[in-house]
C-alpha cells in the first residue's frame, strides 16, 4: 500500500487481525527523501581528539568544529547555521555578482568598479545587549569597521558611557527582591545589578557636555540630531572600551530615534529647568538613515532584540524596497501580532525585506547566540578581510565608504 492509498479500501495486512486502518495509519510507506536531502547529525566530540600518551587532547579547534556541525543539528542550532551563513553571504556580496544589463548606470558597468562596491551592513541591538557583556562584541565590530550603521535605543547610548566611569555587576534574577534593592539605591536589569551612583556619575558627566551643546547651538544657530549629538558624546568619552567612541572614530553613524527615553531624556528635562531652548531634531535623523539605506546597492541587517531598533532598521530598508540580506535574533513570538516578534516574512510582506532574499530568524538570547555567530564569520580572518575592502565602497558616489 503507497503513501497516498485510502485506508477503507485496503485489505488487512496478512496473518493479523488489527484494523486496516490502524495499520495504514502507522505501517504505511513513505515518500523516499531526495539523496542529497541534509539529513540530521549532531556534533561527535571524538572527532577532535587525538591520543597524546595516556592523555587525549583536541587536534583541531572544538568551536569551530562544534559550530559547522549547527547546520545539520536541527531546531535553533540549525537556524545559528543558516545565520552564520547569511552575514557570510552579506559580508562576500560585490556588485560584480550581479551582471550589468542595458538600462544599468553606464557609471557601473566596468566590472573592476562593480567588484569593489559591497554590501552596506546595519547593526540594530537593544540596550540590554549594551547592560551585559554582549558590548564587547558590539565594540569588536565597530572598531573594525565590520558595521556601516548603527541603531540602538537610549540605554544603549547612556550605558556605554556609563560602563566607562562605573562597573555594572553581576546579580541574579530572583536573589534581589525589587523592594530592597530600591532601598539600597540599587537598579536591576535581569540579573545585571547598577547601582544609581553609575547614574549620579553620567549625570555628572553629561551635564557640563549638554551646556556646551546649548551653547554651540546659539552660536551657530544649528540644532543637534541624536546622531550628531552621540557622535560627540563618543569623541568626548574618549575611551577605547566605548562603542560609541569606536563609532565616532570610524565615522559609523548611530542612530537612536528615542534618544530622551532614559537617562539623556533626565537630564534633558533637567536641563530645561535651568535654561529653555535647547532643540533636538529628530526629523534631520529621518532623511539622515532612510539615505544610508538608499545610497547602497545592497545592504544587511543583523537586528538583536526587538522594539524601536528593529521597525526604525527595516523601515529604512523599505525605502529601497527591502534589504537584501536579514538576520534577526530575538525571543519574541507573532502570536500577539507585534513587531518584535514578527517573522522575516512579515517584513518581505512590507517591502522591507526583498521578496528574493533568504532571511533567518534565531529564537534565543542574543547573548548566547550572536558572540557564537561572530566567532565564525567577523572575528575569522580579520587583517585579510580589512585588506580585502580597503578599496570598497557601497555607494559609487561616496567616498568615505
Amino acid at each position: 500500500m503507497s503513501s497516498g492509498e485510502d485506508p477503507s479500501k485496503t485489505a488487512p495486512v496478512p496473518g493479523s487481525d488489527a484494523p486496516s486502518v490502524s495499520t495504514w495509519a502507522v505501517l504505511g510507506e513513505s515518500d523516499e527523501m531526495p539523496p542529497d536531502h541534509p539529513q540530521c547529525r549532531g556534533f561527535d566530540f571524538n572527532t577532535v581528539l587525538t591520543d597524546s600518551g595516556s592523555t587525549q587532547e583536541p587536534k583541531k579547534d572544538v568551536l569551530d568544529e562544534l559550530m559547522k556541525s549547527f547546520f545539520n543539528t536541527g531546531f535553533q542550532a540549525t537556524n545559528i547555521g543558516l545565520a552564520i551563513d547569511e552575514i557570510r553571504r552579506m559580508r562576500k556580496w560585490r556588485l560584480s555578482d550581479v551582471p550589468w544589463k542595458e538600462g544599468d548606470d553606464e557609471d557601473l558597468r566596468d566590472p573592476a568598479i562593480r567588484s569593489r562596491i559591497r554590501a552596506k551592513i546595519f547593526l540594530a541591538y537593544t540596550s540590554n545587549q549594551i547592560s551585559s557583556g554582549q558590548r564587547e562584541t558590539i565594540k569588536f565590530l565597530v572598531q573594525h569597521g565590520m558595521v556601516d550603521v548603527v541603531v540602538t535605543t537610549a540605554g544603549g547610548i547612556e550605558e556605554d558611557i556609563i560602563k566607562c566611569l562605573r562597573p555594572t555587576y553581576i546579580g541574579d534574577f530572583h536573589d534581589y527582591p525589587g523592594k530592597e534593592l530600591r532601598l539600597k539605591g540599587i537598579n536591576r536589569i535581569g540579573n545585571l545589578l547598577l547601582p544609581n551612583n553609575n547614574y549620579c556619575k553620567f549625570e555628572d558627566w553629561f551635564g557640563p557636555l549638554l551646556r556646551k551643546m546649548h551653547d554651540e547651538q546659539e552660536e551657530t544657530h544649528t540644532f543637534w540630531t541624536p546622531s550628531t549629538m552621540i557622535r560627540r558624546m563618543g569623541t568626548e568619552i574618549a575611551h577605547e572600551d566605548s562603542v560609541l567612541y569606536w563609532a565616532s572614530k570610524n565615522k559609523i553613524p548611530v542612530f537612536c530615534p528615542a534618544l530622551t527615553d532614559g537617562s539623556v531624556g533626565d537630564m534633558m528635562y533637567f536641563h530645561s529647568y535651568k535654561r529653555s531652548g535647547f532643540i533636538l531634531d529628530i526629523a534631520g535623523d529621518i532623511r539622515k538613515i532612510n539615505d544610508c539605506a538608499v545610497q547602497s546597492h545592497a545592504t544587511g541587517m543583523i537586528i538583536l532584540g526587538g522594539g524601536l531598533v528593529k521597525h526604525h532598521t527595516c523601515n529604512a530598508n523599505l525605502m529601497r524596497n527591502g534589504a537584501d540580506f536579514s538576520v534577526f535574533i530575538n525571543t519574541g513570538q507573532e502570536f500577539d501580532g507585534s513587531d518584535s516578534g514578527a517573522r522575516p516574512d512579515e517584513a518581505i510582506s512590507w517591502g522591507k525585506i526583498k521578496i528574493t532574499a533568504k532571511p533567518v530568524k534565531v529564537y534565543s538570547d542574543a547573548t548566547v547566540v550572536f558572540p557564537l555567530i561572530v566567532s565564525q564569520t567577523f572575528a575569522k580572518k580579520v587583517k585579510e578581510w580589512k585588506e580585502m575592502v580597503k578599496e570598497c565602497r557601497c555607494w559609487l558616489e561616496d567616498s568615505s565608504t
